[in-house]
């Protein structure tokens, strides 16, 4: 059977339009062809009998079990902590043991922490110092002091097995190693205490993930205790020992277990804590254990600790003590707060279900918090845990704490510490401003989100911030979105713009401390992708039934980056290896530009319709300058002024049909078999519209192409072009777009909702669009020659005391 090939004619070149059109398709070389689409899974883990293909736990996943049983004391005074723990070590790896690694987080303050001596002085220097200091800020020397004034880090003594025999230990920097007298076998377990204490560091003076907070008006402080007590280090099937130390970028990755705590604190202080209180009867009075009761099912905060108890207990002071014990049930971490200055609200959460039908959201924050923390921040626990449930799982715990101090933001299971308060104004009220509150909103949410990611769905923080950074922050955009969408989250593709056409990129898949701006990278971009992917690419009900999955599968586990990318795939039934590994695994970025758009007609075939649409297409071409200006002249050509020397091609032009082409094209149609004639004469009376569009990706990053077509009749319409358009040719493609007869198009844009993070939008626009900016106008000043110090003159200076001072001010004159 005879192939038929038709013709579309150009518009704008309608002879030489085929060679055109495919210009850009041939440009590829021998050997420098680069498949973005490549299978990832050559750079992944093999699956094995611990981690599946499919990103699910194996039949033989394994993980290790620490239980704790701590009793700290707080010393007020000396701002110091001392306590004791038995810990119980399961072994649930088919290794055999023979030593134990515990981090130690707190010698990171120490001054020959791996940390501290490789800090870096970040001021310019100039070649000659003394014409220009370099600068030091008052915080910087205010750290240094604190260091140098107060001993950091661990204090450790009597490591001993269960029956009373010391364990040797090995500290390396922020690690410590207990080797054990006996190996530890499969399935076995082993018990041990220790000793520790060390004193809590400033958090305003070292900028700490937590510490103290000394308030100088009324005396008192509030204390975080976070990463207090030395902890057993993961042992992985990944990785054995994950026993990188631990230099302040990078967090943690923990086992679970079950912990028993007593907290010893001066006896006016209220205690928040991972876990739920077990004596409440021997440290709340029956008035807060009933406001407790009726918070259960209140609508709205109910105060526990009101602000005038409150504002009485900072007053008072004591040597007395009280011991809060607290016990908590398969958590990865333990933390708490303590202060005498503390309000604290609670409202019931009624969730339902039957993991955990009640959860108590409660606040902890002093009289600094203000209207700030009375109305928001526990209704935003209760929110955070409403949506987030929604896309993972029911909250499995029986609190959720927002607790107000000097850390601006961090997460524990149960418990989370966010810093905005409201500013003292001079008539005695206090205000906060629009930015405040956002940033009160954005953080509980973000930091209660945390319990889910990493606190219970546990990955390795030290290696891939991403998994629990990017994924908590992807979510906490839905969160906050849904509480207020006005409230910019910093989760849309928009939003990752700048960076990803920096200079000062790494791929997300860096680890922790190495990264370069770990905002952008371990926040921000995956957010940002992961917006793209629910949003553009799977659509909202394949991404959520897809993250679902994997938030079920490795709740209470501990996931790697391919447990994720394998169950996003498998879940969702599309291929994403392209996405991952150009959003993850490169530093490419997202710029497509549309470079051409052509116009096309198809050819009719017939030559008396097709040579005549070609006359008219030549007539509508520019006349040439010269002729025209001939023309206005009155000059008349020598045809024109000798009529009679003429031929015949004075009277017909190329364009001319003959009888031969008119035979020719009869004998094109009997040779047609029916369906072919009939789809000939259907395509020729539909007389579409034809476009071809040629696209480049300029920043090297494969997506799908979004396109809004606008019609001259003002309508337009949205077309996606899958990002597997780029397979065979990453660089440079075209598509061809067939519109209705009555629907010629007068405008194409690439991206129009800015939803893809195109890193420059103004290619996107054909025909191109004139670029909207501004213009100052400025006054240039005289530039000023440097001034030298006249000390001759400025010795005559009288020096102002503060009485003269306070005189002056008050507009008086000075005595």
């Amino acid at each position: 059977m005879k192939k038929i090939g038709l013709t579309l004619s150009a518009f704008v070149l309608p002879l030489a339009i085929s060679s055109a059109v495919m210009a850009s398709s041939v440009e590829q070389t021998k050997g420098s062809f680069v498949d973005k689409f490549r299978q990832l899974d050559e750079a992944l883990p093999t699956p094995n009998v611990y981690r599946s293909a499919a990103g699910e736990p194996g039949e033989k996943y394994w993980q290790q079990r620490v239980n704790y049983d701590i009793d700290v004391k707080l010393d007020e005074k000396k701002h110091r902590i001392t306590g004791s723990q038995s810990i119980e070590y399961k072994n649930n790896s088919p290794h055999t043991l023979k030593y134990l690694w515990l981090q130690l987080d707190q010698n990171i303050f120490k001054s020959d922490s791996i940390a501290e001596t490789t800090k870096t002085f970040k001021s310019t220097l100039e070649s000659l110092p003394a014409q220009k200091p370099a600068k030091l800020s008052l915080g910087d020397l205010r750290r240094q002091q604190f260091m140098s004034d107060n001993e950091l880090g661990y204090t450790i003594s009597g490591v001993k097995d269960d029956d009373g025999k010391e364990l040797r230990v090995t500290v390396v920097d922020t690690l410590m190693r207990i080797d054990l007298n006996e190996p530890l076998k499969p399935g076995k377990e082993v018990e041990f205490s220790m000793n520790f204490a060390f004193n809590i560091v400033e958090e305003d003076a070292l900028g700490a993930r937590s510490g103290y907070e000394h308030f100088e008006e009324d005396g008192n402080d509030i204390f975080l205790i976070a990463q207090w007590f030395p902890r057993l280090a993961a042992y992985t099937d990944y990785e054995a020992w994950t026993n990188k130390p631990f230099l302040g970028s990078g967090e943690f990755t923990l086992e679970f277990g079950d912990y028993d705590v007593e907290i010893t604190v001066p006896a006016d202080h209220i205690v928040s804590a991972t876990g739920k209180l077990d004596n409440a009867s021997k440290v709340l009075t029956s008035t807060q254990r009933k406001r407790l009761k009726q918070a259960e099912t209140s609508k709205r905060p109910v105060f526990i600790v009101n602000a005038e108890e409150a504002l009485e207990n900072e007053k008072e002071g004591t040597d007395k003590t009280k011991t809060w014990h607290f016990k908590a049930q398969n958590v990865r971490d333990f933390a708490w707060a303590s202060s005498r200055k503390f309000m604290w609200d609670a409202k019931g959460y009624q969730q339902g279900g039957d993991v955990q039908p009640l959860v108590m959201a409660m606040s902890f924050f002093p009289k600094e918090g203000g209207d700030l923390w009375k109305k928001y921040s526990t209704e935003a626990v209760v929110h955070t845990m409403e949506v987030y449930s929604k896309y993972s799982f029911d909250y499995p715990y029986p609190t959720a704490q927002s607790v107000n101090g000097p850390v601006g933001g961090m997460e524990y299971p149960m418990i989370t510490f966010n810093g905005p308060r409201t500013k003292l104004q001079d008539d005695g009220t206090r205000t906060y401003s629009q930015a405040e509150k956002r940033f009160l909103l954005g953080v509980v949410i973000h930091e209660v989100g945390h319990i889910y990611f990493p606190m219970i769905v546990n990955s390795d923080e030290r290696q891939w911030t991403w998994m629990d950074e990017g994924l908590n922050s992807f979510l906490d955009g839905v969160a906050g979105r849904e509480w207020d969408p006005t409230i910019p989250w910093g989760v849309e593709p928009r939003d990752i713009v700048s960076y990803m056409k920096s200079e000062v990129q790494v791929p997300i898949m860096t680890q922790s401390d190495s990264v370069l701006r770990l905002g952008p990278n371990a926040y921000t971009k995956p957010a940002a992708a992961l917006n793209i992917l629910r949003e553009v690419i799977l659509g909202r009900d394949l991404f959520d039934f897809a993250f679902k999955e994997y938030a079920q599968r490795w709740k209470y586990k501990r996931p790697t980056p391919a447990d994720f990318f394998r169950t996003m795939e498998e879940a969702s039934g599309v291929d994403l290896d392209w996405f991952w590994r150009g959003w993850f695994y490169t530093t490419d970025h997202v710029d497509i530009s549309l470079d051409k758009v052509y116009q096309l007609r198809l050819d009719t075939k017939n030559p008396d319709i097709d040579y005549s649409r070609l006359r008219d297409i030549e007539a509508d071409k520019p006349t040439s300058l010269f002729v025209e200006r001939n023309r206005a002249e009155g000059k008349k050509t020598w045809v024109e002024q000798n009529p009679d020397v003429t031929d015949f091609y004075d009277e017909n032009d190329r364009f001319t049909v003959t009888n031969k082409e008119r035979n020719s094209y009869n004998k094109f149609l009997k040779g047609l078999e029916p369906w072919e004639r009939k789809t000939l004469e259907r395509a020729l009376e539909e007389d579409k519209n034809y476009y071809v569009m040629e696209f480049s990706n300029l920043g090297g990053l494969v997506m799908p192409i979004l396109l809004e077509l606008t019609y001259e009749d003002g309508t337009t319409e949205e077309r996606y072009i899958p990002a597997e358009i780029w397979r065979r040719n990453y660089k440079n493609v075209q598509k061809l777009i067939v519109t209705d007869k009555n629907k010629p198009l007068v405008s194409v844009t690439v991206d129009p909702g800015w939803e893809t993070a195109d890193v420059d939008v103004e290619n996107n626009n054909y025909p191109r669009r004139i670029i909207p900016s501004r213009i100052e106008v400025f006054k240039k000043e005289k530039s000023k020659a440097k001034v030298s110090r006249d000390i001759m003159q400025d010795i005559k200076t009288e020096l102002k005391t503060d009485e003269k001072k306070d005189e002056k001010d008050n507009g008086e004159e000075p005595q």
